[in-house]
């Protein structure tokens, strides 16, 4: 994936890597991911979502 393609389409400004702070069920940690400067909104890409994160949602609901 190239970030520097990828615009906020509030602000019309290229999204940058940023860390970013993430939580589900009380549970949080953190991912480098794109996101605007500007107003902060992040982009989570379909194969993170359906991957990476819905493994971490399924474990946690296992506990």
């Amino acid at each position: 994936m190239q970030n520097d393609k990828l615009i906020c389409c509030k602000c019309n400004v290229a999204l940058e890597p940023r860390n970013t702070d993430l939580s589900y069920m009380g549970y949080h940690f953190n991912a480098t991911l794109p996101r605007c400067p500007v107003c902060g909104l992040v982009y989570i890409d379909e194969e993170l979502a359906t991957g990476k994160i819905a493994q971490v949602e399924m474990q946690l609901e296992d506990k």
